[in-house]
């Protein structure tokens, strides 16, 4: 089997992480990166030691003919580049929030389904250990039966107009950011149906949402997603049961898991020492379902993404 060749669309900061996952991977390499910039792209290639720098993510595909490609923009851009992608039948890993509406992520799946190319959001934190063992905890009932989650992350953002976190038009706001990761989180570690949202938020002047209060009504249990970009907060993921309760903090990129018997007791402390680089996963991943045929991920389906979006869609109609 031959080397497995990525090419990158984007150059920021996050590039460089999952440039830097895919060399400890082996039989996989990143081959080229694009960018508006052509500059950017030229520093992005030198400093990962790529051989292909463009300034047209089209002619990218066109002459590096990738196996996948991972989408590193701001989110404003997320459907173009899917769409792009798929114009040229090449797989997709795409950044977090990878829509910014239900409309456009249930046309990019239904094209990928069409075209049998696989897509997948790029929710690392689904397969990071500590959360899986977080998983793993609560289907084995050493909670008992789990009645209450409870998710905080927050921090206070440059309050800047023009950036990625204030601006509207780069596809700007808490929801996209942060509440993508509440969310994919919380509907991964409990696997019940979602029976009832309800939503609220603050706004900023630029239009972008600041802070949201997710409330979810699951069969048998309740969640609250609290995010936000205006309050320094204690960031957290518990999830309370009748037997116990776990802890993992900061759970989008957390290394470490507590489990508390019902007298409130440390049983066990789980602490993830082996992962380098937690981008691994989903790469991993993605390989192997690229490879297998399939046009999805069973950790991170096209309905998650989807029923994702939708909450945007309510979190946007409560303005």
């Amino acid at each position: 089997m031959g080397i497995f060749k990525f090419a990158i669309m984007g150059a920021g900061n996050i590039a460089n992480k999952f440039c830097d996952a895919v060399k400890l991977i082996e039989g996989c390499e990143v081959t080229a990166i694009s960018s508006k910039s052509m500059n950017r792209a030229l520093e992005f290639a030198k400093r990962h030691g790529l051989n292909a720098a463009y300034d047209s993510y089209q002619k990218m595909l066109i002459e590096e003919k990738p196996d996948c490609v991972y989408i590193a923009v701001t989110p404003n851009d997320h459907y173009d580049l899917c769409m792009l992608c798929l114009d040229y039948k090449v797989p997709v890993i795409c950044e977090k929030a990878m829509f910014l509406n239900s409309a456009q992520a249930e046309e990019v799946f239904l094209r990928s389904a069409k075209l049998n190319v696989f897509v997948m959001e790029a929710m690392w934190s689904r397969f990071l250990p500590a959360v899986n063992k977080a998983k793993q905890w609560i289907d084995e009932g050493l909670i008992g039966k789990p009645s209450f989650l409870d998710i905080a992350i927050g921090f206070v953002a440059p309050n800047d107009k023009e950036n990625r976190y204030y601006n509207a038009g780069l596809g700007g706001g808490v929801s996209y950011d942060i509440t993508v990761y509440a969310y994919e989180i919380a509907t991964y570690v409990i696997s019940q149906k979602i029976e009832e949202i309800q939503v609220s938020a603050i706004w900023a002047d630029t239009g972008v949402d600041l802070a949201n209060n997710i409330g979810i009504r699951f069969t048998d249990m309740l969640a609250s997603l609290k995010t936000s970009f205006v309050s320094v907060m204690d960031e957290k993921m518990i999830i309370c049961g009748d037997k116990g309760k776990i802890l993992v903090p900061s759970p989008h990129f957390s290394t470490e898991a507590f489990l508390y018997n019902d007298r409130n007791e440390l049983s066990v402390h789980f602490k993830d020492e082996e992962t380098k680089n937690g981008f691994i996963y989903e790469i991993k991943e993605a390989v192997n379902c690229i490879r297998s045929g399939k046009i999805e991920s069973s950790t991170v389906p096209h309905d998650l993404t989807i029923q994702c979006a939708r909450l945007f869609d309510r979190i946007r109609e409560c303005r």
